[in-house]
């Protein structure tokens, strides 16, 4: 009899035991993206004359990435890759969606806030800048978030010209032609943003929001999605951090996103949800180095924001999760932003979606498996559907296009933009590992690389087309449309 009773406690032991391990992960996910932030621009990448406390501490507790790539160097096509984890051309998307825009992201596209939600009882909100359509079927609510507050655009597309100047049709046609830039809540307009006064409360309301949001859901499962506007220009911090760095206004705005950062770690330890809850901060695409003293450092690599050298497309990226991640690990291997949503349905044992996406999951690479090496190659585009590079590993095979060029021109001062310029640059194989400022052309020293990635990019321009070859591609969709019909 007790032979029974002890044999009939240990099967449910061991079954309680096996029912745990198979229970699914469901932590929450917080992703923080800053938009035109570069390379250099954090401590931990080497910033210079402003300090930058809280990412730091997320890097020392997590894991900071030194090859991670964005979908595209430009707002509305990057933000594409990062919420569907596909190269936005193969969705039909490019560069910067401006307010008469009649397009946006198809809502027939699966977001990851529209996958974490397959997972169970996920809250999902988004608190900040969009760029994926303004029109109503374009917008987050739409696109699986239960909540949004933010700018449904770029906080420069509004009748200011860039030296505070209201815009008219002589000085300015395209700025005078915009309406008032929208604060929205949900589907409807709040507010307008109408000053750099306004502009300077962005990234406090942002913070707010997701504070709140945090101490309202601690209960549930959750992804908080926090796109902040700056430092995009035109430049404005709140009087918090007015004056408070050596880099000046640039300085500013990047140690009060970094504060943002420190709130939101601080509404999660106070609700006790540290330990389950997965923090990933990066960037939407390089600096726009135009800008002089308002914009950023590219870290030494070429070139910067509208340009598929490292500088446009390299950015930061820190991710922290206690047990899952280790902490204080450098990681070296190639990884992308297209990777957020095939790696979030792994963690949270969902399908992926039954369209074709082009991230990978490297959920191994972020629990710092031995050898876990997920993404072999990436694709480079700037605007359109010009396959501009390939690279495969450390190799970087740049094809011949016409690229906007920071070399040899002026910046910008004090928010006002300086000249860039065209040129063609022919094609050129780089070696990362040893150059990673792209300045030393090896295809003669290695013509086998060469063709191996020539045959490669063949593959590639017959799945996602090519403008510069004619190629149409064979798997290429369309974005939401709205007509006057």
């Amino acid at each position: 009899m007790y032979k029974s009773i002890i044999l009939g406690l240990g099967c449910a032991f061991f079954t309680v035991l096996i029912s745990k391990a198979q229970e699914k992960l469901q932590p929450n996910i917080v992703l923080i993206y800053a938009d035109d932030l570069g390379y250099g621009d954090l401590a931990s990448y080497g910033a210079l004359d402003f300090e930058t406390p809280n990412l730091d501490k997320l890097a020392a507790e997590g894991m900071r990435f030194t090859n991670f790539e964005v979908a595209q160097a430009v707002c509305s096509a990057s933000r594409a890759g990062i919420l569907t984890g596909t190269y936005p051309n193969r969705l039909g998307l490019s560069g910067a969606l401006n307010p008469h825009a009649t397009i946006g992201l198809n809502p027939e596209e699966e977001t990851i806030a529209e996958l974490v939600k397959r997972a169970g009882n996920y809250k999902t909100a988004l608190f900040g800048k969009w760029h994926l359509g303004h029109l109503q079927p374009f917008l987050p609510l739409q696109q699986g978030f239960d909540e949004f507050v933010g700018l449904p655009y770029s906080n420069d597309m509004w009748k200011w010209t860039y030296d505070m100047q209201l815009a008219t049709e002589q000085t300015h046609a395209r700025k005078a032609s915009f309406p008032e830039l929208p604060l929205m809540a949900g589907d409807t307009i709040n507010s307008f943003i109408e000053d750099l006064d306004d502009q300077a409360e962005l990234t406090t309301r942002y913070t707010e929001e997701a504070v709140r949001f945090i101490s309202e859901n601690k209960s549930d499962p959750f992804l908080l999605v926090v796109p902040h506007s700056m430092p995009h220009v035109p430049l404005a911090v709140s009087n918090k951090f007015k004056g408070k760095s050596k880099q000046g206004l640039y300085g500013d705005v990047v140690m009060e996103i970094d504060w943002s950062v420190g709130e939101i770690m601080k509404a999660l330890e106070q609700n006790g949800l540290t330990d389950n809850t997965l923090v990933i901060f990066t960037s939407d695409n390089g600096p726009w180095l135009n800008f002089g003293d308002h914009s950023g450092s590219a870290g030494g690599l070429r070139e910067g924001k509208g340009t598929s050298f490292e500088g446009g497309q390299r950015v930061p990226c820190i991710m922290r999760w206690p047990g899952q991640i280790p902490a204080g690990i450098v990681n070296n291997k190639l990884a992308s932003t297209l990777d957020f949503l095939p790696t979030f349905a792994e963690i949270l044992d969902v399908p992926l979606p039954e369209k074709k996406i082009d991230g990978v999951s490297i959920l191994a690479l972020m629990r710092n498996e031995e050898n876990a090496n997920p993404r072999k190659t990436f694709n480079y585009y700037y605007q359109k559907n010009a396959l501009e590079a390939i690279r495969r590993g450390n190799w970087k095979l740049i094809f011949p296009h016409e690229h906007r060029t920071y070399i040899g021109s002026a910046p910008g001062k004090d928010g006002v933009d300086g000249k860039t310029k065209q040129e063609t640059i022919k094609m050129a194989l780089f070696d990362l590992r040893r150059d990673p400022g792209e300045r030393y052309d090896v295809q003669k020293e290695n013509p086998e690389i060469v063709a191996e990635l020539m045959q490669l990019a063949n593959q590639v321009r017959d799945d996602l087309g090519d403008d510069l070859t004619n190629n149409p591609g064979k798997n290429r969709r369309e974005p939401g449309r709205i007509t006057n019909n």
